[in-house]
């Protein structure tokens, strides 16, 4: 049985950028959602005893399992984004070693985020931004819905939700105000750094 992962700050830890009561609706009903799915879909089933990467990969390109994909591939998207992001007042800068791999894959950090945010605020409709190592390489993806990022060699360093649902509370339909802000001011590059 599948538990909703305990959130890494508090729900005040985000503001301003991010308010508590975004956080109470977006981890403790949204995430939550996708953890109830997923345990009502897999009991009784062979994907019972599964853990939750196995679950993903048995069911992301069976058709007739995509809404178990769907809620442990959110239930696992999920609890990557707020790894992704510490509180504001801890506010952390990427470390020498990773400065020197996103100024030799993208040329500067403000090249990064002009690119990071790029891609989350052209993913139509819901969906996801993610800083990736594809085999060394530092890369910028975005997928949609429930989808991630797979293939050899390709490592998740860090991920901007871009569901309405996590900025809307907060921004309304300024999508792109909620990535700047969360790019800025709220990435947990420590976390980005132990997925190299």
């Amino acid at each position: 049985m599948f538990i909703l992962s305990p959130l890494p700050f508090s729900k005040e830890a985000l503001e301003p950028h991010i308010s508590a009561r975004t956080l109470e609706f977006h981890y403790g009903k949204h995430h939550q959602i996708y953890v109830d799915n997923l345990n009502k879909m897999v009991a009784g089933t062979a994907l019972e005893k599964e853990n939750l990467e196995t679950i993903i990969k048995k069911t992301a390109l069976d058709a007739d399992k995509k809404a178990i994909f769907n809620n442990a591939a959110q239930n696992f998207n999920h609890t990557f984004f707020w790894n992704s992001l510490q509180p504001a007042a801890e506010k952390s800068e990427p470390s020498t070693k990773m400065l020197e791999l996103i100024k030799a894959d993208f040329g500067s950090l403000e090249n990064l985020y002009s690119e990071f945010k790029a891609a989350a605020v052209s993913q139509f409709g819901s969906g996801w931004a993610w800083l990736v190592s594809d085999q060394g390489k530092l890369k910028i993806m975005k997928t949609p819905n429930a989808e991630m990022p797979n293939g050899d060699g390709l490592k998740l360093l860090l991920t901007l939700d871009v569901w309405e649902h996590a900025y809307y509370l907060d921004y309304q339909n300024r999508r792109a105000d909620f990535v700047d802000a969360t790019l800025r001011h709220l990435l947990n590059w420590k976390f980005a750094e132990n997925n190299l």
